[in-house]
């Protein structure tokens, strides 16, 4: 038994009740107000109730919370990057120094609070303190949107942590990733942090990491939520055990999954990750460029620098307790049939790399399989069976655009298109979600999004099983169609922005619903008294004054050809006259009851 570094703060937070007293307290919660908990708030409550936030002892109140936005620590002087607050939408049925019942989706109770403080938060502050930026295509200030207005915070007792029916093996506890570390014998533990599959590169590199400490490895996937459009986890998790299985040393790893609700929030959520694993008993992290970055922002600039979250935890290394371990740059050498350090490999030497974006788009989107020098035989099994080629995974055509704009006209045209190519296509329009999914909301801007969020939930599910949503709905609000192209995935939706001018849109009025916010009869009409937000960054721009619904589907089905959803090119065979007429009459003079709302 070796004997590892303590917990920052020295011990591990316990939260669970006793067992003893369960029971009773169960029964206590039954009858209590209760709040249901999202799933991020899922994730923090466990890592809260076993130890992993350490020294964290609940959810933020005010004074700490304030802390963490500017300095990153908590008021008692302790390191704490990432704020863990409890949000919720109203105050109905919270009142200070009162009990409230947390619940999970399926209504099953958690844990109780005792309401000690209600506070205000500010999305702005928190997004720019933490992700640096307002930009909505960050998924976390994109996610903030949707979040209460209030945070609640107080004693918080753990009555059970939430069911997980997968991997249950590996689903350790710091406490028991602790026992399990210790028995391997090796005081130095190198944590490799991991949202994505493993490749041969990363197995080198990992090895050569325990071996420069005399360590063990602890293979440490978060398999909470990630970055939107990952690897699901329970294909990781997979190719992890294989791996293990095969190609590691089982005296120096152990493999442990994570139930983090990551932020991608680059230099703070790396700090973050290194205090969570001296929790579960590593003292070394693998970092490599731009550590959990989200990417990209509306103006393609990446959000964080390539070494801004290395260098942030290696000027707060020694306090933390955690080095760093730069993922460094290796290089296959084919003709040697191994690795090396790319600043070691002489001049003219031979090599052979494989990038991420040449990984999906020339591997796996076709349905190749990755060479064993850059993948283990194992892992590329896996992956193939989990992602078919591109033309048979599933996206999200999302039109957005005022009320008579040409949107849902141009997604039924577009719609009888992709079938006669074969794939199959569901429509989400949205009037007949307001009817079907939606019925009882109200056209608030909180109603709005919910019933945006609800279309996109459904359009996720659609693209996850490999078929096409194709969704038409006015959508206005930038942040709640960012939010949904997160929930979908950024790399399979495409934004439909149908720019058409309000007074075209007027003009095609039929029902005369313009005409009627005009007059001030309708309260809330999009265009006229309510906002209507432009994307700052769609995938195609549609004219619809110019170019019949059938010529811009056309346009939408080239694209996705370019990006593989679809086989082939699109090709615009001119209509008959009438039915050309037709076409366009139709498309232009609809105008929904969906105009005041969605």
């Amino acid at each position: 038994m070796s004997e590892l570094i303590a917990p920052y703060g020295q011990m591990l937070v316990d939260l669970m009740v006793p067992h003893e007293e369960r029971s009773t307290l169960h029964s206590y919660a039954s009858q209590l107000p209760s709040i249901q908990v999202s799933t991020r708030t899922e994730c923090d409550l466990e890592l809260l109730a076993t130890g992993a936030f350490s020294p964290l002892d609940g959810f933020m109140g005010s004074a700490d919370y304030a802390c963490v936005l500017e300095t990153m620590r908590l008021t008692n002087g302790f390191l704490f990057p990432i704020p863990i607050t409890l949000p919720v939408p109203s105050l109905h049925g919270i009142t200070l120094d009162a009990d409230v019942a947390l619940r999970d989706a399926r209504n099953d109770i958690l844990a109780v609070l005792t309401v000690q403080e209600v506070y205000c938060w500010s999305l702005d502050e928190e997004a720019c303190a933490v992700y640096g930026t307002l930009d909505t295509r960050h998924p976390l200030v994109a996610e903030m949107h949707g979040w209460g207005r209030y945070n609640i915070a107080g004693r918080l007792r753990v009555l059970r942590l939430p069911r997980h029916y997968d991997f249950i093996e590996l689903r350790l506890t710091p406490t028991q990733t602790r026992q399990r570390l210790a028995r391997l014998g090796r005081s130095n533990v190198v944590a490799f942090q991991t949202r994505n599959p493993m490749h041969r590169v990363h197995e080198e590199l990992t090895k050569r990491a325990c071996e420069a400490v005399d360590g063990s490895l602890l293979l440490h996937p978060a398999v909470g939520m990630t970055k939107p459009g990952d690897v699901d986890h329970f294909t990781r998790v997979r190719s992890y055990r294989a791996l293990v299985r095969h190609y590691y040393d089982r005296r120096r790893v152990l493999l442990a999954l994570l139930p983090l609700a990551m932020r991608m929030a680059g230099p703070r959520e790396a700090l973050w990750h290194a205090l969570i694993r001296r929790s579960y008993g590593a003292n070394h992290l693998i970092m490599g460029r731009d550590h959990a970055g989200p990417g990209l922002d509306s103006q393609g600039v990446p959000f964080y620098g390539p070494y801004d979250a290395q260098e942030l935890v290696c000027r707060h290394a020694e306090e933390l307790g955690v080095a760093v371990i730069p993922f460094g740059s290796l290089v296959y050498l084919p003709d040697e049939d191994r690795y090396e350090e790319a600043d070691k490999v002489p001049d003219g030497t031979r090599t052979a790399e494989i990038s991420g974006t040449q990984v999906r788009e020339q591997y796996l989107d076709t349905g190749r399989l990755l060479p064993e020098w850059f993948t283990r035989p194992e892992v590329a099994d896996i992956l193939a069976e989990a992602y078919p080629p591109r033309h048979r995974q599933g996206v999200c055509i999302w039109f957005t655009g005022l009320s008579g704009s040409g949107k849902s006209t141009t997604a039924a045209v577009l719609t009888v298109r992709l079938q006669e190519r074969g794939r199959q296509v569901t429509v989400l329009d949205g009037d007949v979600v307001r009817t079907h999914l939606s019925r009882g909301l109200g056209f608030s801007r909180e109603d709005r999004d919910i019933n945006i969020r609800r279309i996109g939930y459904v359009a996720s599910e659609i693209v996850r099983h490999g078929g096409v949503a194709v969704c038409a709905a006015i959508s206005p609000y930038r942040s709640t169609r960012n939010d949904v192209r997160n929930m979908v995935g950024p790399e399979h939706f495409v934004e439909v922005y149908a720019d058409t001018p309000l007074e075209v849109c007027e003009r095609r009025d039929a029902k005369g619903l313009y005409a009627r916010a005009r007059r001030g009869e309708i309260r809330g009409f999009t265009g006229i008294d309510d906002p209507y937000e432009p994307p700052t960054e769609p995938d195609i721009v549609l004219n619809t004054v110019a170019h019949s619904p059938y010529e811009n589907a056309a346009r939408i089905i080239d694209l996705l050809a370019q990006r593989g959803f679809v086989e082939g090119e699109a090709i615009a065979v001119p209509l008959p006259d009438m039915v050309a007429s037709h076409m366009t009459d139709e498309g232009e003079s609809r105008a929904d009851s969906d105009a005041i709302g969605i």
